[in-house]
């Protein structure tokens, strides 16, 4: 009975961990899927597989399509469909200039929130970061 429910919680846990890691993730997609596609023109299935090579395994082509259709409809990407040598014509997407601005602002706003929540992981407040620039002055 005890290795049974131990299982359990274990498995508990490990669902648990795996939808606080995707739903901490959801936000960060978009900039992802954005500074991915700004490298070079990619359909859906590519960027699912550049997600997965970059350690992102939890997001599927089911995932990723509405993101990117709801991309296309603000106009952050452009598509053009491109024949394929394995079957049907691929939708290939691109950023627009609009979608640069957007990537540009989450890169800026990605850089805020990694400074600050690794200064509440270190525990440090303003004050003690700006009596250390008075230190060093």
């Amino acid at each position: 009975m005890l290795v049974i429910v131990t299982l359990v919680m274990q498995g508990i846990g490990e669902v648990k961990e795996n939808l606080s890691t995707t739903q901490m993730l959801k936000g960060i997609l978009d900039g992802c899927l954005l500074a991915i596609i700004k490298d070079k023109e990619v359909y859906g299935y590519e960027l699912a597989e550049k997600l997965e090579s970059y350690g992102f395994h939890s997001f599927s082509e089911g995932t990723i399509y509405p993101l990117l259709m709801r991309m296309q409809k603000e106009e952050l990407v452009t598509t053009t469909l491109k024949k394929s040598t394995a079957g049907p014509r691929r939708k290939y997407y691109s950023l627009t200039p609009k979608g640069e601005a957007e990537l540009e602002m989450f890169i800026e706003r990605w850089n805020y929130l990694q400074t600050n929540v690794n200064r509440v992981l270190r525990h440090e407040s303003d004050s003690e970061h700006l009596k250390g620039d008075e230190t060093d002055e």
